[in-house]
């Protein structure tokens, strides 16, 4: 669980996407996941998204997971569309009790309509299914029975980063787990994917969850505006107790071998990438060809 404890860092995000065409577009419809989330631990202070050229129409409402979405619709001719969503964030340090409902048999932690009816949806397969033997079979190594969920979790989010390498360009939104298990290889959004499906097939509650992860830069360097990216990462469901029986979800980043702390800023959650995509939308154009260019900058900002 999270609350403020005196270790909250504030963040400056800004998130620019540049779309150009090699002819006019006459039209494009977009929907965008820029507004970072508030909940008990993250509070956002401020937000803006601007896009060029200006819409026709545009509208700001929640999805059915809470997330924050923004229409727009550009009907001014345009060979160059960008995006620029601002945010200025506050996410407290979590706080991780070593015993309590996470220390527990991680068999403990499988919801049921009773225990945690909005957290069952997140124990189920995506169509087409993603879990296969494989997954099952792997997750298996960490979740032996009897095993503490944490202790559990902790060893399924270290075997992934040493068992899959990180490779730019090896896979594509559409890439399915089963996929990146055989090449061994993919980026964050696959390896939250293989977190969550891990969990799931062994019927605990997992989500999909998309951010951005404040880094720092190495000694004597100064920061590269620019040079961050967004993130993505795994999430994990625990019952509640006698104090609160609602439960949580805990944070867990196969990509980097860590839990989620006050360095990752949430943007949106779902069960999958398809669920919470940064940019999506739809144009009308006879261009051949495009090019995409994303800039993201999380500054720290004095408390």
């Amino acid at each position: 669980m999270t609350g403020r404890n005196g270790s909250a860092r504030r963040y400056r995000v800004a998130h620019r996407t540049t779309y150009c065409y090699s002819d006019e577009v006459t039209s494009s419809y977009g929907r965008a996941y820029l507004t970072p989330r508030e909940f008990p631990g993250q509070r956002l202070l401020s937000h803006d998204i601007s896009i060029d050229p200006v819409p026709s129409d545009q509208s700001v409402g929640p999805d059915v997971y809470g997330n924050t979405t923004s229409y727009f619709h550009v009907t001014a001719e345009h060979r160059t569309l960008v995006v620029t969503g601002e945010s200025l964030v506050e996410v407290d340090r979590p706080d991780r009790a070593p015993d309590g409902p996470a220390a527990r048999p991680w068999e403990q932690a499988r919801p049921t309509g009773a225990t945690g009816p909005l957290a069952v949806e997140f124990t189920l397969d995506l169509q087409p299914p993603e879990i296969t033997p494989e997954v099952r079979a792997y997750a298996a190594e960490s979740l032996t029975p009897g095993r503490p969920l944490l202790e559990a979790v902790a060893e399924l989010n270290s075997r992934i980063h040493a068992d899959f390498a990180y490779k730019s360009g090896s896979t594509t939104v559409s890439t399915k787990v089963a996929d990146v298990f055989a090449a061994r290889a993919g980026v964050c959004q696959d390896f939250a994917r293989i977190g969550v499906a891990c969990l799931r097939s062994h019927g605990l509650a997992g989500r999909y969850v998309s951010g951005y992860l404040a880094t720092d830069p190495p000694p004597g360097k100064e920061r590269m505006v620019g040079a961050d990216a967004t993130h993505a990462w795994s999430a994990v469901w625990v019952p509640g107790d006698e104090l609160d029986r609602t439960g949580y979800w805990i944070d867990f980043d196969p990509t980097n071998d860590q839990f989620g702390d006050e360095r990752y800023v949430t943007v949106a959650w779902g069960r999958d990438y398809a669920d919470v995509p940064p940019l999506r939308g739809i144009i009308y154009t006879d261009a051949k060809a495009s090019t995409i260019t994303v800039s993201v900058d999380v500054s720290p900002v004095e408390v």
